[in-house]
């Protein structure tokens, strides 16, 4: 008896983990990291494309740097397949 609770609940766990929705994705690929006085600055993670983001950067000074954060698709071919980068050796 007591291993057929034990059963249950763990069927009821793998259950709930598997109902639960998924996360939202972060569409945004590139942060503007901004400079300022005495080490002061900023940060923002809400730009898509890495022209956009050195497009705002470009004239108040600073730089554009991958996201840490970003969770949406990564680069494939048209076949879905992920694009591999070559090593050189």
């Amino acid at each position: 008896m007591r291993a057929r609770h034990l059963i249950l609940a763990a069927l009821a766990a793998g259950a709930s983990v598997s109902l639960a929705p998924p996360a939202a994705a972060d569409p945004y690929k590139w942060c503007a990291q901004y400079g300022g006085f005495w080490g002061g600055g900023g940060r923002n993670c809400g730009f898509v494309t890495y022209r956009q983001c050195m497009a705002t950067v470009h004239g108040i000074g600073g730089s554009c740097e991958p996201n840490p954060f970003y969770t949406g698709r990564r680069e494939t071919t048209g076949s879905g397949r992920k694009i591999r980068k070559h090593r050189r050796e």
